[in-house]
């Protein structure tokens, strides 16, 4: 088991749920507020896991990859965490609409755009670094609290904004 997996796969599944949503007819909002309520736990839980596991190690370890900016991974680390902020933002403001109006479904696809933006850095960047740089027994331990606290926090978790630099400036 390794943690980049289990985050590529928890990646494909936030697609797929935003998938979904969007072949839902728009006036089955029973529907609708059952999948974006899995989705929008699903995104503050896998948020606060690479934060709580994977980031920190990260910082460790991680020397930049691809695309990424600097000689280690305090960059892609911050621009990950004001991603995840930017998410969390997003997923509050579905909330303000009424399920299944225009108004809902553009917020929905906000989300998905701010969350597509944030995966593909993160598998270009933070996953590979991580993968060229962590050993694959740190690999495995942190798979392994990192599908615990998920499987833990299946209904979400209190979403809550970072300060990007002082995240670093802890975890670092």
């Amino acid at each position: 088991m390794d943690i980049t997996q289990l985050i590529l796969d928890d990646h494909a599944e936030q697609r797929r749920l935003f998938a979904i949503l969007e072949q839902i007819d728009s006036a089955d909002t029973a529907a609708l507020t059952a999948v974006w309520g899995r989705l929008s736990a699903f995104l503050d839980a896998h948020a606060e896991a690479e934060e709580r596991f994977f980031y920190p190690e990260l910082l460790k370890v991680g020397e930049a990859a691809n695309d990424a900016e600097g000689d280690d991974a305090g960059p892609e680390t911050v621009d990950a965490i004001e991603d995840h902020n930017s998410l969390r933002d997003a997923v509050k403001a579905v909330e303000k609409h009424g399920v299944g109006t225009p108004a809902w479904v553009a917020a929905v696809g906000r989300a998905n755009v701010v969350n597509s933006k944030h995966m593909g850095e993160e598998e270009r960047q933070g996953l590979t670094d991580f993968r060229r740089t962590a050993p694959v027994e740190t690999r495995h331990a942190l798979a392994v609290k990192f599908a615990a606290f998920t499987a833990d926090h299946i209904t979400g978790v209190r979403p809550v904004n970072k300060d990007p630099e002082a995240y670093v400036e802890r975890h670092g």
